[in-house]
């Protein structure tokens, strides 16, 4: 993370984790909005207060680029704001507002990974903004930059000088050493319009509070003087109380009374305070005007002081308790092992050899209670870290929305089931996966032009669709498109070229041929672009998921379509496991692949010359792999009808190990093999982990995919 001072750690990472939220937010209206080719309002307004908010908290965090192209954003909106019909015809402002999302996002990425982190000149992107600025307004020639510069500041200076009748102003004080008054300030005009509804802010003084630093000097001097219409000035009045750093206000009848009067006016805003329905202030032209003038303010009789400690949220909802916390996830990690080492010490104890044999009831029943506690215990805290896949699923609209335009295809991401939960470790890996998938499908999938499509039957409109479900114990995701299918002639055509096929092209069913593109160094796109012909990508995909525990598979038909199937793990902390012995040795088969388990008899087994022992099983024939050999483990078993044989499958591919015995299903926590055994390539021999037993013993966790392709 970006050196920052001391204590304020925290505060960056709530900023990183807010403006992140705000800035996907900002994608998905904007997404939204172009698809239905309509602004409504309400979408002015949320990207308004969005970029409001995001222009406040870089600031407050001392990011004045970031600031500054938000502000910049900002302008233009506030433009569209006060006109929507400017944006019946002006797609340039997508573009401008995507490459400033783009741009925050990144900078925040520096802000968040690097430790000499420095800040970014966005001049470039800055002068676009104030051009677009100028479009949106008809403005052909430069008139300065003044127009640009702050027309929120300037709008609300001219209505503070035709402030209407019905108005009422109010002075607010905030806390002595609170710092940073011009944005206290800002954020405090910002809770009241998102606390109150139908509030008007007619105008404030000082004007300039967030271009113009100094501004915080005026107001430690004179005061925030806001001028604001509502149909009930006591929820402003409320709004304000619950603000941050608010010590104290009052309600003035004149913002700009005389030197010689203002005692009276203090006297009478004193007087009036109680009953703030009443008042009507003054209009504010000439404090407007001249803001450095205004006194002093005397403070009413009673001043209102902000509770000493108030959350945003609490504060912005204008109503009771938080129900939601942010979390640091390394807490959840360490919270994570310390069940899991305490499961581990439950089992160690309630399986002790030296209580085999003893009666001892109360003992049972006290064990039985604190095994269902501690069952529950590792339930809530696996369902903390559950996250939905609408985060990463969200995000693919943007890539599919950037592709149609460079590649000038009509193409729709249709989204289903991104409410699926997994574990948080494996969303935050799944983002390049699907970015990969997606292109690939846009880029590869969907036809190059409409009258193609046409011409086979289909829509004109190409349509990518991604989607998510749950089962037995995993997840399955799922990114097809209805284009033109793989071409499997083609394919084994360029395996044949690049040396890649392992037996006679017509041994090769078509499953096998289409799975060929997740190959290394595999492509068919003679042509390399920006998202394909490159020969890298597919591999790297397959890999990723591999480390998850994951797989990925290839289904299609020439002409119809094609869809990529992910299938990874809920959790990559606990898992569902048989256990299995193989000498003294004990191991642990993920449930999720196992088909079935049986005895092989003799005559089952099959001897294949290359590829050594088979099994038949309903008429289709599997490699067998004895793990005592496997590993170097003598065999508790001397003929083969003693065993047990667990047939698996992975990714289409099916595989029979033997066994010396069955133990039977256990949940395990997984743990790393320790890092002096990194020197060793323990993974590529086909194990993923370990786990400690009931009885303090280790038990290796198989990883089946790396087993499947060893062999």
């Amino acid at each position: 993370m970006a050196k920052v001072e001391p204590g304020m750690e925290a505060m960056v990472d709530v900023y990183i984790f807010e403006t992140t939220g705000l800035l996907e937010q900002l994608d998905e209206i904007l997404l939204r909005t172009e698809k239905a080719n309509e602004f409504t309002e309400d979408d002015i307004n949320e990207i308004f207060r969005i970029m409001h908010t995001v222009k406040g908290s870089s600031a407050m965090m001392g990011f004045d680029n970031l600031q500054q192209l938000a502000h910049k954003g900002e302008d233009m909106f506030f433009i569209i704001r006060e006109a929507p019909e400017k944006m019946t015809d002006v797609g340039f402002v997508y573009d401008l507002v995507f490459q400033m999302s783009d741009l925050f996002k990144a900078e925040i990425d520096m802000i968040q990974n690097n430790d000499d982190y420095e800040p970014t000149d966005f001049s470039e992107m800055i002068a676009r903004l104030e051009k677009g600025a100028k479009m949106l307004k008809g403005e052909l020639e430069d008139d300065g930059g003044a127009a640009a510069a702050a027309p929120a500041a300037a709008d609300n200076a001219a209505q503070a000088a035709d402030a209407p009748a019905d108005s009422t102003t109010v002075r607010v004080f905030f806390e002595d050493g609170c710092k940073m008054e011009n944005i206290r300030a800002f954020m405090l005009i910002n809770n009241v319009k998102e606390s109150v509804d139908e509030v008007e802010i007619v105008g404030y003084v000082p004007e300039d509070i967030e271009s113009n630093q100094d501004s915080a000097n005026v107001i430690i001097d004179n005061g925030f003087l806001l001028t604001f219409r509502a149909p009930d000035p006591k929820t402003v009045f409320s709004a304000i109380e619950n603000s941050l750093n608010v010590q104290s206000y009052e309600v003035v009848d004149n913002p700009t009374p005389a030197a010689d009067t203002a005692e009276p006016a203090a006297d009478s805003a004193a007087a009036s305070a109680p009953a703030a329905e009443t008042v009507s202030a003054a209009p504010a032209a000439a404090a407007a005007a001249s803001p450095a003038a205004a006194p002093a303010a005397v403070p009413a009789e009673k001043p209102k002081p902000a509770p000493e400690q108030k959350a945003p949220a609490a504060a912005s909802s204008g109503s009771g308790k938080q129900s939601l916390i942010s979390v640091n996830l390394q807490k959840l990690d360490q919270l994570h092992d310390i069940v899991g080492e305490i499961i581990t010490t439950e089992s160690m104890v309630i399986s002790n050899p030296e209580l085999e044999g003893l009666r001892l009831e109360s003992f049972t029943k006290s064990a039985r209670e604190l095994r269902k506690l501690t069952a529950d215990l590792q339930d809530t805290v696996m369902s903390i870290r559950m996250v939905p896949l609408t985060g990463p699923f969200q995000k693919m609209n943007r890539i599919v929305r950037d592709m149609k335009v460079k590649l000038g295809k009509d193409v729709e991401l249709v989204i289903e089931g991104d409410t699926t939960e997994v574990d948080k470790s494996i969303v935050d890996n799944l983002n390049d996966p699907l970015m990969h998938l997606v292109r690939n499908a846009v880029d590869h999938g969907i036809e190059n032009s409409p009258e193609e499509r046409i011409a086979r039957g289909k829509p004109g409109k190409g349509t990518v669709k991604l989607s998510a479900m749950s089962s037995s114990g995993e997840v399955v995701i799922t990114i097809s498109d209805d284009g033109q299918g793989i071409d499997t002639e083609k394919v084994i055509q360029k395996a044949e070229r690049n040396g890649l096929l392992t037996k006679p092209i017509s041994e090769y069913s078509e499953r096998e041929i289409q799975n060929m593109i997740l190959l290394p160094g595999f492509s068919t796109n003679d042509v390399v672009t920006e998202y394909s012909g490159r020969g890298v990508g597919m591999d790297v995909v397959k890999s990723n998921l591999s480390k998850m525990g994951g797989s990925l598979t290839v289904e299609s038909k020439k002409g119809q379509g094609t869809a990529f199937i992910i299938k990874i793990p809920l959790t990559l902390a606990i898992v569902d496991g048989m256990e299995i012995m193989v000498g003294d040795a004990e191991f642990t088969v993920p449930i999720s692949v196992i088909k079935e388990s049986f005895i092989v008899k003799h005559d089952q087994i099959i001897n294949d010359t290359k590829r050594g022992e088979m099994i038949m099983i309903r008429g289709v024939c599997y490699p067998m792999l004895r793990l005592n050999e496997k590993f170097g483990l003598p065999s508790a078993v001397n003929d083969i009808e003693d065993g047990i044989v667990l047939l698996i499958e992975s990714e289409n591919r099916g595989i029979c190990l033997f066994a010396d015995k069955l133990i039977g299903e256990q949940q395990v926590v997984v743990k790393p093999f320790p890092k002096y055994l990194s020197q060793y390539d323990i993974k590529g021999q086909g194990l993923s982990g370990c786990t400690i037993m009931g009885d303090g013993s280790i038990s290796l966790i198989i990883d089946v995919n790396r087993l499947i392709e060893s062999h």
